[in-house]
């Protein structure tokens, strides 16, 4: 906000627009909730922001990151979130119990300028479906409250501009709206497709062009040294401690913004140009309807991220022709002439939670265990809904082969549920103990409406 304005917007007259008007871009069509934070954004605050600040740039926006409701309402979507303690030990439930004394200190130290970020816990963990650990990194608790007040604040300032084709991090946007985008897109008859793999974007972001990009609209020093210390976040990973030397600090909250905000130019320059991108995040794709289409894309891509400083991963970006065998994988979809299935990762990583819900040797009753594999069917099957039905029915197949097995064990025999099982526990056996079939909802689904 302009530094003239403090209490008076600048070039905003107070009957501008009504606040329905105003407010209407920034609520949630499904719950007619507003995603801006009232308490940082009023509906002043949200005209300017809907027709402009002066210059561009918005100024003393600190004194709105520290304001104990603005931080109230963080630690609020820390909880939802739940996570572990960060290095300090420090758990969601030890700091709700003293919650407003620590709101309280987070407030002072952020206006008197001691507040510093500690540094992030990182954690290892098994990649689904191989021999192989990701890094997991867990900021304090007291650092998420921090960063989710400030990107309450940052959000719309930069939500406000960004592109059409941007789907990851955003409000009211997902995964699901991204695949609808591809699938009419493909429908249209863009057959040729650049599937592109940015090389670990989030851990090669350019930190001073990214601080650039963020200077473009925020001229608050104080909130652009909090994003800094941030970005500068030491790791602690075991007993040794070290600073990533680019990059936006792993598990921050704050993180997913910063991403976005660092593509928005890219995004826009691919619009300008007239290319059908669809982005949710660093996992991008770009439809068209000739080979010679889709080689300039990915020229125009090359040029880009060298000058970005970014890399792209030289095996898994290419140029696919989704009339022929091969297809692409895109948000846990495969697309192949013209099917839709879970990719083989997505399948992988589906059954690892089954497997690890259906041990032979666990403890716990039929009914249980079934209760425990509905709760990741039914939400596997909601977003995986749209693909051939033969997927469904040999993932319940596969399923009831793993119940099975544990009722064999119980019964003292050795190996997987097979020949005579199928007779002894037959299909009907597991849908009275109330097993969601994955078959039968697909087909329910697939059934026309009564008129």
């Amino acid at each position: 906000m302009d530094r003239n304005t403090q209490g008076k917007l600048a070039g905003v007259s107070e009957g501008t627009k009504r606040a329905g008007e105003i407010h209407g871009r920034w609520r949630s069509p499904l719950d007619l909730e507003s995603w801006v934070e009232g308490c940082v954004w009023t509906e002043r605050m949200l005209t300017a922001l809907e027709e402009g600040v002066k210059g561009g740039k918005w100024y003393s926006l600190m004194d709105k990151v520290y304001a104990v409701e603005n931080l109230r309402r963080a630690f609020a979507k820390a909880k939802a979130n739940k996570g572990g303690p960060g290095v300090d030990h420090i758990t969601i439930e030890m700091f709700e119990k003293d919650l407003e004394d620590n709101l309280a200190q987070l407030t002072q130290s952020l206006k008197d300028g001691t507040y510093r970020p500690q540094v992030i816990k990182r954690v290892w963990i098994p990649k689904p479906g191989r021999n192989e650990e990701r890094p997991l990194g867990i900021p304090t608790v007291r650092d998420r409250v921090v960063q989710g007040a400030m990107r309450n604040v940052l959000e719309p300032i930069f939500e406000r501009d960004f592109a059409e084709q941007s789907y990851g991090f955003r409000p009211n946007r997902g995964c699901k709206d991204a695949l609808r985008r591809v699938d009419d897109l493909l429908k249209a008859g863009h057959m040729f497709v650049a599937d592109v793999d940015l090389k670990s974007y989030f851990d090669s972001i350019p930190r001073k062009a990214l601080m650039e990009r963020v200077k473009e609209k925020v001229t608050d020093g104080r909130v652009l040294e909090l994003v800094e210390a941030y970005l500068r976040q030491g790791v602690m990973d075991g007993v040794k401690e070290w600073e990533p030397e680019s990059g936006t600090p792993q598990g921050a909250v704050i993180s997913p913004l910063l991403s976005n905000i660092y593509l928005d130019p890219f995004d826009h320059e691919m619009a300008r140009a007239g290319y059908e991108m669809v982005r949710y995040a660093d996992d991008f794709v770009v439809l068209c309807r000739t080979r010679e289409e889709a080689e300039a894309v990915l020229e125009m891509v090359r040029g880009w991220t060298v000058k970005a400083g970014l890399n792209l991963h030289p095996e898994k970006t290419r140029i696919v022709d989704v009339t022929q065998p091969g297809g692409f994988d895109f948000l846990g979809y495969h697309f192949e002439q013209g099917r839709k299935t879970p990719s083989q990762k997505s399948l992988r990583k589906f059954k690892d939670a089954i497997r690890e819900k259906s041990s032979r040797t666990n403890g716990h009753s039929l009914q249980v265990v079934v209760e425990n594999i509905n709760r990741s069917t039914q939400g596997w099957y909601e977003y995986f809904k749209h693909s051939r039905k033969w997927v469904f029915r040999a993932m319940d197949g596969w399923i009831r082969m793993r119940l099975r097995s544990i009722l064999r064990r119980r019964m003292h025999l050795r190996g997987r549920g097979r020949g005579d099982d199928h007779h002894r526990w037959p299909n009907a056996f597991f849908a009275k103990q109330g097993l969601f079939s994955l078959g039968e909802a697909h087909a329910t689904a697939c059934q026309p409406a009564l008129r």
